[in-house]
């Protein structure tokens, strides 16, 4: 535990995209929400989950257990998980601008806060958001780019931080 005995937590966002961007926000903000001191290291494609405006899209091809459900239309309709195979999911042109619409409008219509709405209670309830000094490097990202209260800092600075967390993840 650290010195001051509030339970802190150490996150690592390594993945940008639309699905792999709510875990490190929806964990975060709640851990924040029970009084925790959260720190969330962004690494390689998670930096970009620290840019001012977010693109952040499915990779249906990349997870072949994704069910993909319709958000619109009948009841019934909707209920259908649709197999789809991956040959279609990589090949067919169009394909993750249509996966991501429908998971952001499946979301929206369950209720689920946004990527920018979740980072933004991160923020607001004094998240650390640490950027990867050495991704940045590696892929000419600049500091300009990212959110207010972003700090850059290399691993050993983060490992600080976590050295002393009750609760590390990888996500």
């Amino acid at each position: 535990m650290n010195n001051n005995d509030q339970k802190r937590m150490a996150l690592i966002a390594s993945k940008g995209t639309l699905d792999w961007a709510y875990p490190p926000f929806i964990l975060a903000s709640t851990a924040a929400a029970m009084d925790m001191e959260v720190g969330v290291f962004f690494t390689f494609y998670g930096l970009t989950l620290l840019n001012k405006e977010i693109d952040a899209k499915v990779a249906p091809h990349t997870n072949p257990a994704m069910p993909m459900k319709m958000p619109f239309g009948p009841k019934g309709f909707q209920n259908i998980e649709w197999p789809i195979p991956n040959v279609l999911m990589g090949n067919v042109p169009g394909f993750e601008t249509m996966a991501t619409s429908f998971m952001k409008k499946t979301f929206k219509n369950k209720g689920v806060a946004t990527i920018e709405e979740l980072r933004a209670i991160c923020i607001e309830s004094g998240v650390k958001m640490f950027g990867c000094q050495m991704t940045m490097d590696v892929f000419g990202f600049e500091q300009e780019q990212f959110v207010g209260g972003t700090d850059i800092a290399g691993a050993a600075s983060f490992l600080e931080f976590a050295a002393t967390a009750d609760i590390t993840l990888f996500v």
